[in-house]
């Protein structure tokens, strides 16, 4: 699916990413907001799908159109935005960036126990409907500090299902989300955190481990990060 910007009279394209269909216009507003183009819902317009043109492209392009008084800087997104599985990135650039988008400040961070921690991946199974079928897709999770399940999104790219969790969020005026955690099923990359972050979550939980500069990410910002969330145990890496 390609992403595309309408800003000041013009569109520009600025993300082409491999995702599951479904959730489209919470993925673009997420990515939109995760790199930090937008805040909050009453920065857009109109989204809406591209089905004009000589070539039938069957839904897969998403225009987002910007309200008038929203800054936009599509150099910037485009020196910035990473499509890749994070091999390669300049750890010193990559947090350079994350400040530089000036991520709200992490809030209402709930105490919790050890026990509630232990709860979350199977609450989470049991509502991966799509991963039930086929096995092959990422989750990412929102819980409240009860431990309900406030919203999930599966996508076969776990960025893309972190992305459609904070587009929904974001689309239904409930960000930054403090007082949260968010649980995904793959390893807790550098991105997921900065994904997190910039959502306002407090607490990032992973089933897997943890990259090096998601653990450098997540302690300079005050988050709490727990990996290797399964059979009965975890790490703490950040904001124990």
């Amino acid at each position: 699916m390609e992403i595309r910007v309408e800003a000041g009279g013009r569109v520009y394209p600025v993300s082409v990413t491999m995702r599951t269909p479904g959730h489209d216009f919470e993925l673009a507003a997420g990515f939109l907001c995760t790199e930090g183009v937008i805040r909050s819902r009453k920065a857009i317009e109109r989204i809406g799908y591209c089905t004009s043109g000589r070539q039938p492209q069957h839904y897969n392009i998403v225009t987002v159109r910007l309200r008038h008084d929203v800054a936009f800087d599509p150099l910037r997104l485009s020196r910035y935005v990473y499509t890749t599985s994070s091999c390669g990135i300049c750890g010193k650039a990559s947090l350079e960036h994350v400040r530089a988008t000036s991520p709200p400040a992490l809030t209402g961070k709930p105490q919790l126990s050890d026990g509630y921690f232990l709860e979350l991946p199977e609450v989470m199974r049991r509502q991966q409907a799509t991963f039930a079928r086929t096995g092959g897709l990422h989750a990412a999770a929102l819980f409240d500090p009860a431990g309900n399940l406030v919203a999930l999104r599966e996508d076969v790219g776990r960025h893309n299902a972190m992305d459609k969790l904070v587009g929904t969020l974001l689309l239904s005026d409930r960000l930054p989300a403090a007082e949260s955690v968010v649980l995904v099923s793959g390893r807790a990359s550098f991105e997921l955190v900065q994904k997190a972050l910039m959502a306002g979550i407090p607490i990032l939980a992973s089933v897997s481990a943890p990259s090096s500069l998601a653990i450098d990410l997540a302690r300079e910002f005050g988050m709490t990060l727990v990996g290797f969330l399964r059979d009965g145990r975890f790490n703490i890496y950040a904001g124990e």
